[in-house]
């Protein structure tokens, strides 16, 4: 390579590696060109250049899609905090001043944490930095990993029972399990509970595939002790009003619990393991200065943490 055309590599090395990683993120170059603003042969190009120059094949065709070789997995790992670094130059610069006054912060996490672990610190962010667009994204744990992966979140926030190699978790707060009842309901009274009290009652849960329901079959298969499901709903809200109509009883996280509902709580806490919540991001992922602020605000010990790198 002559000095002339190394010189126009390195000019358009931003361009080859922003082509690479949207990529990469996205498993498709038609929606990484959509992204960039860019044609597909433009896209494929930048690619085959950077191939070229690092002597690597990149990528590898699966059905429609492709996938990183393993040469490229190392190369995105390297490269991806570079490009989002520089997209996000200007707020980064501005940041170093104490100008944190523009840009969006996209965060994750499940209804139940949105309706009651996040208005406070949301308030507090918004009313310091009014300018900052905030997007929170409803979704499963599930559905947040995935946006973590494409980069269309930030981060998250939640709770984890298993934390993939991926992933980074941190916990800022636990609650205890208790079970709700209706102020009627026979066992309304009780001040400590065995699970075979709760066996003959039906129980209204959230969804199979959430945490919840995994949990609670769990623990009764532990202690084989049978359980059915009277009712299955979607969100805390509605699983108290459900319950405070007698159509069953409930397993709860005391997060979800208000001096203002008319339910009986008792305490579940011998049985189920205290539930946390935190702060859920990728691995070497680079956080904008807006995201790391309000991590902080959040969790002032997180970037503190060994487990953390960033």
């Amino acid at each position: 390579m002559t000095s002339e055309s190394a010189f126009y590599y390195k000019q358009n090395r931003l361009k080859q590696l922003r082509a690479f990683c949207f990529t990469a993120r996205t498993g498709n170059i038609s929606e990484a060109a959509d992204q960039l603003f860019l044609s597909q042969p433009s896209v494929t190009l930048q690619i085959k250049a950077l191939e070229r120059e690092m002597d690597i094949t990149l990528f590898e065709r699966r059905g429609p899609h492709i996938a990183l070789t393993p040469e490229g997995e190392i190369l995105y790992r390297l490269a991806a905090p570079l490009v989002e670094g520089m997209d996000t130059l200007k707020e980064s610069f501005a940041a170093h001043y104490g100008q944190l006054e523009e840009g969006e912060l996209n965060i994750a996490a499940g209804e139940s944490t949105i309706l009651y672990i996040l208005p406070e610190p949301i308030k507090q962010f918004a009313e310091l930095y009014p300018k900052i667009k905030l997007k929170l994204h409803n979704v499963t744990g599930r559905d947040g990993l995935a946006m973590l992966r494409a980069n269309e979140a930030d981060f998250a926030v939640g709770s984890m029972l298993e934390v993939p190699e991926d992933i980074v978790y941190r916990s800022t707060i636990a609650y205890d399990p208790m079970l709700i009842t209706a102020l009627d309901h026979p066992l309304a009274s009780k001040q400590k509970i065995r699970l075979e009290e709760i066996s003959p009652y039906g129980l209204i849960l959230p969804p199979r595939h959430l945490s919840t329901w995994r949990m609670v079959d769990l623990v009764f298969n532990q202690h084989n002790i049978p359980y059915h499901v009277s009712l299955e709903a979607g969100g805390w809200e509605v699983i108290k009003k459900y319950v405070e109509l007698g159509l069953g009883i409930s397993i709860v996280t005391e997060v979800c619990l208000g001096e203002n509902d008319r339910v009986a709580k008792i305490p579940l806490g011998h049985y189920f393991p205290t539930r946390s919540y935190g702060v859920v991001m990728r691995k070497g992922k680079f956080l904008s200065p807006q995201a790391k602020r309000f991590i902080e605000m959040m969790d002032p010990g997180f970037f503190n943490s060994p487990s953390i790198v960033n």
